[in-house]
């Protein structure tokens, strides 16, 4: 399956250049053309690599970069005009993989971004497989943050991971909606808010579980959910 790239660059012709060079080499591209926008994306969409810009409208890459570290868990590269020391080293104290200075030719770019790739795909397979978690064909990798069903791979956002994730590790035990947010977000379920829920659903119809007579994630009435062993 093809690397997932998300563009943040808001000069157009400068963005649909790099797009077209990154799609050549065989990747998914995805564009933002401002801050905002690409934070959106990078919280909803678990993108492989993200190239953001460091002088966006809107928000600041830089802005970006802070606020949406905590929770994208994709490489992150600037791709910046900014070359001063100051700048490098904010993009990559606030967590950036890489830092590549505009104008950049195609090939060093492309460059860079295989061995990039190269270097998570090498700690991916280095990881202990004792860590994986195994339920018939569906197959969770912590360290490689992915999940695979069947040997494909199962497009999930963060959110729908972390939940994955979390029930997985507790699988045979029932799980309060209480729980989950006290684990996931840190905030206490006010017995109204219905997220966990739908978030549960999209996840039941990702991992192909039906809906109607779920056996993997299972409603326990009044309780909570139950991510049942094989």
């Amino acid at each position: 399956m093809a690397s997932s790239i998300l563009l943040v660059e808001d000069d157009e012709r400068l963005a649909e250049l790099v797009a077209e060079a990154l799609r050549k080499a065989g990747y998914e591209v995805s564009l933002a053309a401002t801050g905002p926008e690409g934070e959106r994306l990078m919280r909803e969409q678990p993108f492989d690599v993200v190239l953001l810009d460091g002088h966006l409208p809107g928000k600041d890459g830089f802005d970006v970069l802070r606020d949406v570290r905590p929770v994208f868990h994709g490489r992150i590269v600037m791709l910046t005009a900014r070359d001063d020391d100051i700048d490098q080293v904010l993009g990559l104290e606030g967590g950036a993989d890489d830092y590549i200075t505009k104008p950049v030719a195609p090939r060093v770019l492309l460059a860079r971004l295989k061995a990039l790739l190269r270097r998570e795909v090498a700690a991916a397979s280095e990881a202990d497989d004792d860590a994986n978690l195994r339920f018939g064909e569906l197959l969770i990798r912590p360290a490689a943050r992915d999940v695979l069903r069947g040997g494909e791979r199962v497009e999930l956002t963060t959110a729908e991971y972390e939940l994955l994730l979390f029930l997985a590790e507790r699988a045979g035990q029932v799980v309060s909606r209480d729980d989950i947010m006290q684990g996931l977000r840190g905030l206490e379920f006010d017995g109204l808010d219905r997220a966990i829920d739908a978030r549960v659903s999209r996840l039941r119809k990702k991992i192909g579980d039906d809906a109607q007579a779920a056996e993997r994630i299972k409603t326990v009435r009044g309780q909570g959910y139950l991510f049942a062993r094989d």
